[in-house]
């Protein structure tokens, strides 16, 4: 069943906009190993344009598969970025950025703001995932393991920076002055508060499918 005009609208403007800052990220990004792709940022926006593409396919009739749980994973994801994002830049701005500045500030706000914004307005208002919370959870889990398995084993690897007290060539650059251990209990620490995300945005969204 297609969609209003209104929804695809919407769901246009929010492809065009993640089409756009994806392929600026991949044309403007430093292409030392893993490039644009080392950054969980990135990872994000990635999904995201995936996502926004199924979900315009499936306002036009033209797909009826709706990866829910691929969706409400994605949608924590972009959060875990939103909240790791900001926390880190404002208790040291140099943690999450190469020189303590935001640099482009409308690719910056999208990036960690209101792309994931958008992101979150259809998977709960309108595309009203989060229903299959155990199936969200495994692809939540599996695309944070994922990440951190391609960041330590690779990226690290075949990167010599940022270059820290204890290491080099994770992609941020706190995570160079903590050790395998430290490292270890930090990526548990936010696999935890992703699963509780989870557990939130469910709640919200079961809030507005009764309401609505």
């Amino acid at each position: 069943m297609e969609h209003t005009a209104p929804i695809k609208t919407f769901r246009w403007a929010v492809f065009l906009a993640a089409a756009g800052f994806f392929t600026h990220s991949v044309l403007t990004s430093s292409w030392d190993f893993g490039g644009p792709f080392r950054y969980l940022t990135i990872w994000a926006l990635t999904l995201s344009l995936f996502v926004a593409g199924r979900v315009l396919m499936i306002s036009y009739g033209k797909s009826d598969q709706r990866f829910d749980a691929l969706v409400s994973a994605t949608a924590v994801v972009n959060a875990m970025v939103v909240f790791l994002y900001w926390r880190l830049y404002f208790a040291d701005p140099m943690s999450v950025t190469p020189n303590g500045q935001l640099g482009d500030p409308v690719r910056e706000f999208y990036m960690h703001g209101f792309g994931p914004l958008l992101m979150w307005i259809d998977a709960v208002f309108i595309n009203r995932v989060f229903r299959r919370l155990w199936s969200g959870a495994i692809w939540l889990v599996g695309i944070v393991a994922a990440y951190v398995v391609w960041t330590e084993t690779l990226v690290q690897r075949f990167n010599a920076e940022p270059l820290g007290a204890v290491t080099s060539g994770l992609p941020y650059r706190f995570l160079n002055n903590l050790e395998l251990a430290d490292r270890a209990g930090f990526y548990g620490t936010n696999i935890a508060v992703a699963l509780v995300l989870l557990l939130a945005f469910a709640a919200i969204a079961r809030v507005v499918r009764r309401v609505i």
